[in-house]
């Protein structure tokens, strides 16, 4: 059976707070634990009004303390942005807080727009496939560095992507491999046969694991889905316009004036979007899984009342595990 997870934004919302968005990106990973899913993972981003999940480390010292049983890891962290020793110091106080529960997802995008990279400091994305075999270094103990704590205490590294670089770099390590769908549909195809083609087995795994993440919102009705579905959508818009926002209410993504161009827009970035009743949603779920063989699929759910964003894990969870008992 295909496993579901979770990706958090820590979504703040119109009229919301940051300590807001990090209570319900808490509340969300405890939902996701009672209904089943595999892990929650939360994302790196910097300088977005609408996203407060910009310490993962911090972030997810604060889950693992407030769940049990679920994984938890970053989706991910942006290794340009850090110095790897840092990062393996990090995930490898995480893992000693949460023994074996820790992930570790890393992408090579700032996560940001280039004036707040530059703030961070780093921002060298020629330099990844170096700064990836030096962080497990830390862990393994092929470095002579004493990453500690760290060294001894490697979590499940996955790497991630929304092209063909990071698949190929990820099946000649050996890693396993997220791509991004939720944000970069056309380049499914090609980056997961990158991956399989380039895939030599490792230390760390012996063969191809994939993991996709869809951007999914669900409810009782598909008309109440789409309705929910606006604020993401008005969001990525934002986001694609360079102006990226707060999550706007249903209401105000309804009432918004969008011109034809917009439109289009819209229509190509969430055109791999999985919006409405449970039934439909696991239907297009299932074919997801049947077109790239994924063992996971991680889930993406911005919906702008935390209630019903639990409401949407909640009937995905029910409807996947009546279909793959």
């Amino acid at each position: 059976m295909t496993s579901l997870s979770l990706l958090e934004l820590a979504s703040v919302v119109a009229g919301g707070t940051a300590e807001q968005a990090l209570a319900e990106s808490t509340h969300m990973a405890q939902v996701a634990e009672a209904n089943g899913f595999h892990r929650v993972w939360v994302a790196e981003h910097h300088g977005m009004p609408g996203v407060a999940s910009s310490a993962p480390a911090v972030l997810l010292a604060h889950l693992g303390a407030r769940t049990s049983s679920i994984r938890i890891g970053s989706g991910g962290v942006m290794l340009p942005n850090h110095a790897p020793l840092v990062v393996a110091e990090q995930f490898g106080t995480l893992e000693a807080l949460h023994p074996g529960r820790i992930d570790l997802g890393l992408g090579r995008a700032p996560g940001t727009d280039p004036k707040t990279a530059a703030a961070l400091g780093r921002g060298d994305a020629n330099r990844f496939p170096d700064d990836v075999i030096e962080l497990i270094g830390y862990f393994t103990g092929a470095s002579e560095q004493l990453a500690m704590p760290g060294r001894g205490r490697l979590p499940e590294v996955w790497l991630l992507g929304s092209s063909t670089y990071s698949a190929q770099l990820a099946g000649m390590l050996g890693l396993p491999f997220s791509f991004a769908y939720h944000f970069s549909p056309q380049l499914l195809d090609a980056a997961l046969d990158a991956y399989r083609t380039t895939f030599r087995p490792s230390g760390i795994l012996s063969e191809p694991r994939i993991m996709v993440a869809a951007a999914v919102v669900c409810a009782p009705r598909s008309d109440e889905a789409y309705w929910l579905a606006g604020s993401s959508r008005l969001a990525m818009l934002h986001l694609r316009q360079g102006r990226p926002s707060v999550l706007s209410s249903p209401e105000e993504a309804a009432a918004y004036p969008y011109s034809d161009l917009e439109r289009m827009v819209l229509e190509e970035a969430c055109a791999s979007h999985i919006v409405g009743d449970p039934h439909q949603v696991t239907r297009q779920l299932h074919e997801l899984v049947n077109r790239t063989g994924a063992t996971e699929i991680m889930l993406s759910t911005r919906i702008f009342d935390v209630v019903q964003r639990a409401a949407s894990l909640e009937l995905v969870a029910e409807a996947w595990a009546t279909q793959n008992p």
